[in-house]
């Protein structure tokens, strides 16, 4: 059993002009042929598609069945084709952009939405890791396309096959619940105080790198979360303490559900960035590379 997409076009094409006599004149053909192909269409699938019956041929209802889904059929056809030749033409088939859990998803989208402007037939795809494990996907080929935090340990990827552009920078501040003991402690607090109380941190998400980590105190109590959303909910129920992005906890320090406590250590800042394989070539990453050298992100509280 063999459905053509001729077949199919030609059941579109009569239904969409009316009649057979019709489809055959838009098709430039004597009638015979178009009732040919029909025949030859209905003992291919052994199916009565049209009933004859009538003083007008009507399809059955395997030939509205057929219809429907043929026309699903040819739309999808034609959108691989424009898929095809447009990937052909320098369009990634899919671009893979992997987030570090420092830049939330939502930033995202009004790029997504320049994007798409664009009417690009690629895809986009979006992963998220955590400190090292950006920086693996990016070297393994999981991902096209980096955006996160520029780790100290990873200056030297300038020099082994990546590009690497800052464009903005995350401050993170000390937070406890209000009704955790450091809350009260008098600032600035000590590392040896906050050694004293579990501490709240994200898994690094790296196979194969040395896992990072960040902020946390030799021989402290630590509760191991997935991601950063995690850790501030992690905090916000008094779970533990811990180092937090300004720009995902500030709406729960103006409602005092988190408390910025001022440590010995002050603030720490973090350089954001994006980064690219050396040599990567592709129009969908040549777009987001230079749409977002026109960012600047500045998660950090008004001065």
């Amino acid at each position: 059993m063999t459905i053509n997409l001729d077949s199919l076009a030609l059941l579109e094409l009569i239904e969409a002009r009316g009649s057979f006599a019709a489809a055959a004149v838009a098709l430039n053909k004597a009638p015979s042929a178009i009732t040919y192909q029909l025949r030859q269409l209905e003992e291919s699938l052994d199916v009565l598609i049209y009933d004859r019956s009538g003083h007008k041929a009507k399809l059955t209802p395997a030939g509205k069945a057929l219809l429907e889904e043929g026309r699903k059929l040819l739309e999808g056809t034609e959108a691989l084709t424009k898929r095809v030749k447009a990937v052909a033409s320098g369009w990634e088939a899919e671009l893979r952009i992997v987030l570090d859990s420092v830049v939330p998803f939502e930033q995202t989208i009004p790029w997504i939405e320049a994007f798409d402007a664009l009417e690009s037939p690629t895809r986009l795809r979006f992963s998220s890791e955590v400190l090292s494990g950006t920086w693996e996907a990016l070297y393994s080929g999981r991902a096209d396309l980096l955006i996160g935090s520029r780790l100290d340990q990873n200056q030297f990827a300038s020099a082994t096959g990546l590009h690497i552009q800052s464009f903005g920078q995350s401050l993170f501040v000390f937070a406890v619940a209000p009704g955790h003991p450091l809350a009260s402690a008098e600032e600035p607090i000590c590392i040896d105080t906050i050694r004293q109380y579990r501490a709240v941190a994200v898994g690094d998400t790296s196979r194969n790198f040395k896992p990072l980590t960040f902020g946390l105190q030799s021989g402290q109590a630590v509760l191991t979360v997935p991601n950063l959303q995690a850790k501030v909910k992690a905090q916000l129920a008094g779970l533990g303490c811990g180092w937090l992005p300004w720009n995902l906890i500030e709406q729960e320090v103006a409602t005092s559900d988190l408390i910025v406590k001022k440590t010995e250590d002050a603030t720490r800042q973090s350089s954001l960035c994006f980064a690219w394989q050396r040599g990567s070539q592709g129009k969908a990453l040549d777009w987001w590379t230079q749409h977002l050298a026109t960012v600047q992100l500045n998660f950090q509280p008004p001065q």
